[in-house]
């Protein structure tokens, strides 16, 4: 039988998906990418802010609306929505045959049985289980880059965030099992490895007593195969010393740094459930930068959060015209139900929510534009990503480039380059957010 299974959401949630398909493959079924021909099919949700959440629900009710037209004996949703909202999926959809919690993915062959033996059976499970890890994965994601997920859940609970109500308290995956699963990436052809959790940072705290990322980092260094390493996910307050250390001495990790801010006003942030203020913030930062000279900093942030007022939202606008992130993105706040956020007062109007995360952006844009300007003239390695024939273009990014995520750097060749391969090339010119280079033989 063939199935259909459809990713919704985050790099955590694909890695999921991603060995559901392993999953669903070593129990004798066929994966299909086309609707029309699917037999079963799976869509693994998300929620975690309104726009994913009504993407989740209009796919779900698209395949339900598939289902009664075509072949499709099965629609199963996992993930996120599942966990959250169980009862309504069937209440409000019910073309939906089986609904499996954010830690029941590894009931999901049993379930499918069920359902094609005439069978109703749903998978929903507390959200602290053991996280899933061991399973085979069938990568999506073209085979040069993978995402390792080193941890299930959150401990942080800020004001603002489902994920520790649907994920989970936070979880980390025995070290011996992430490092046999790299190893297998590896084998499999994989060059860059991705880091993600909720949180990466506090890796191994819950296990073993003491955060034990850099340890993580050191024994991944050391797979043959494996080129870079990037850390996404860091929140900057558990930024210590021996993870700037082990960056600064381990050649694989990439001089790159995913930290979600969030916010630079102190009430804000402590209204928000954080744990650092903006002196905490700017300290953070510029030891990085003084540590690791070369370090590209990504960072996140949220407009609109109750009671922002004006002078609050400048005072986020002046520390991003100080700090001068080199990558930086902004989400409208969202209400999500069941968060203290949601029933603070003050609520700030959707317009103003957007107006304020579009003045962040063009203060960012020209701050990203300067900063692609100034790379000219630099030689770096860059990895390939792919091609443009007919242009006779290839696309790669640089060590400051996360997939999918960041930019790109467009080299004019005629010569062939596998992805994954790892090329260096000089920058001659910039193209907004994206970076032009030619192809040289030395590297300094």
């Amino acid at each position: 039988m063939k199935v259909l299974l459809v990713s919704l959401g985050c790099d955590k949630n694909l890695v999921d998906s991603e060995m559901m398909l392993g999953m669903l493959a070593d129990a004798g079924y066929q994966i299909t990418d086309e609707e029309s021909e699917a037999d079963i099919i799976i869509v693994n949700s998300c929620c975690f802010i309104m726009d994913a959440k009504q993407e989740s629900i209009d796919t779900l009710i698209e395949m339900g609306t598939l289902k009664e037209q075509g072949r499709c004996k099965a629609l199963i949703v996992t993930g996120c929505l599942a966990q959250r909202y169980a009862k309504e999926i069937h209440e409000e959809i019910p073309e939906v045959d089986a609904v499996i919690g954010t830690t029941g993915a590894d009931q999901l062959i049993a379930v499918i049985e069920s359902i094609l033996a005439g069978k109703s059976r749903d998978a929903v499970m507390g959200a602290d289980r053991a996280p899933l890890y061991g399973k085979r994965r069938i990568l999506t994601t073209g085979g040069y880059y993978a995402y390792l997920k080193i941890a299930e859940g959150c401990d942080k609970h800020c004001t603002y965030c489902i994920i520790p109500k649907v994920r989970g308290n936070y979880r980390s995956v025995p070290m011996e099992a992430l490092l046999a699963e790299a190893q297998k990436l590896a084998e499999q052809g994989v060059k860059e490895l991705i880091l993600v959790a909720q949180e990466t940072t506090v890796y191994g705290q819950d296990l073993y007593g003491k955060k034990s990322l850099s340890e993580l980092l050191r024994k991944l260094c050391g797979i043959d195969g494996i080129e870079w390493i990037r850390v996404m996910y860091c929140y900057p307050e558990e930024i210590d010393e021996e993870l700037i250390r082990t960056m600064k001495e381990e050649s694989k990790i990439c001089h790159y740094l995913d930290l979600p801010i969030q916010h630079a006003d102190d009430w804000i942030l402590q209204r928000m459930g954080r744990r650092t203020n903006r002196n905490g913030l700017r300290k953070t930062i510029e030891r990085l930068r003084s540590e690791i000279p070369d370090i590209c900093l990504r960072t996140t942030l949220i407009t609109g959060f109750p009671g922002e007022t004006n002078e609050m939202f400048e005072a986020l606008a002046s520390f991003v015209d100080e700090m001068e992130f080199d990558r930086l993105g902004v989400f409208t706040y969202s209400a999500e139900e069941d968060t203290p956020a949601a029933g603070m007062p003050d609520q700030i109007a959707e317009e103003e929510k957007e107006f304020r995360r579009n003045e962040i952006m063009l203060l960012q844009q020209e701050i990203a534009f300067e900063k692609a300007e100034a790379m000219v003239g630099q030689v770096l390695p860059v990895m390939v990503e792919g091609c443009l024939p007919d242009e006779g273009v290839i696309v790669a990014r640089t060590y400051m480039d996360a997939p999918g995520i960041d930019g790109n750097v467009f080299i004019e060749t005629d010569r062939d380059f596998y992805s994954g391969t790892l090329i260096n090339v000089r920058i001659t010119g910039s193209n907004e957010y994206d970076l032009i280079g030619e192809l040289v033989d030395e590297f300094t």
